[in-house]
């Protein structure tokens, strides 16, 4: 993989998903390159239900064009949701669709969640669907997590599903050679090729070990792993 400074910036990462809207509004073809991603959605909307059965407030983070945000209002409804995404036109689509599914407020953010203006210990739930792979360097990963946990209100839940690296070198060799073969096996040697250059020139995954450790070390009390299959794993955390 390249480098982190040789990577996509945060306006070429916007640009690229301002055209992906309509793959991203079906999950049955828009996210075919997430090995179990209708499962990954169940499970981290059905972990969020349980471990927060009274939430009223939730932050989706990326949140393309709403499939997490849509996956959880079929488990609590209404929810106030509050959308955010580098992408306008993933934002309003996401806007369009949650909107249809919920009497509770629903308000889009077009930002980076790091630096966006959203209130501190408020959120009963906040949703990280592939997105968080897009940190860079590890004061960023440590950054973010952070925010993330102050995002949330006491006793509140972060879900997370996610590209993911390994940290042995051979064990990642093995899970990229079996996401190959999914890739292969659902689309094609060159949609395997395609979707590998493009996480190697967009994303900076960190192994699940990493982050689980990020969670405790901001505070999170009660941490689970949900699902992992070769590079992708669910995961979350109360606080």
């Amino acid at each position: 993989m390249k480098t982190s400074t040789s990577k996509m910036t945060v306006e070429e990462i916007r640009r690229r998903f301002d055209g992906e809207v309509e793959r991203f509004s079906n999950l049955a073809v828009g996210q075919t390159t997430t090995v179990d991603a209708t499962t990954n959605l169940a499970l981290l909307a059905e972990a969020a239900a349980r471990c927060t059965p009274k939430a009223r407030r939730v932050l989706d983070i990326g949140c393309g064009a709403g499939n997490a945000t849509l996956s959880l209002l079929r488990r609590i409804n209404p929810l106030d949701c509050d959308l955010l995404d580098l992408s306008n036109k993933m934002l309003h689509r996401a806007q369009q669709r949650v909107s249809a599914e919920t009497t509770g407020v629903v308000r889009i953010i077009q930002a980076d969640f790091r630096s966006a203006d959203l209130p501190r210990n408020h959120y009963d739930v906040v949703l990280a669907a592939t997105v968080l792979h897009h940190l860079r360097e590890d004061n960023e990963w440590q950054e973010g997590f952070a925010t993330l946990y102050d995002l949330l209100a006491p006793g509140g839940s972060l879900w997370i599903t996610d590209l993911i690296e390994h940290e042995n070198d051979e064990v990642q060799s093995i899970m990229w050679n079996r996401y190959g073969d999914y890739l292969v096996q659902t689309a094609g040697e060159e949609a395997r090729d395609r979707c590998f250059k493009e996480i190697e020139v967009e994303d900076t995954p960190k192994p699940l070990t990493y982050q689980l450790e990020l969670l405790r070390k901001c505070g999170f009390r009660q941490i689970d792993v949900l699902h992992k299959n070769a590079c992708f794993a669910t995961f979350g955390a109360v606080k």
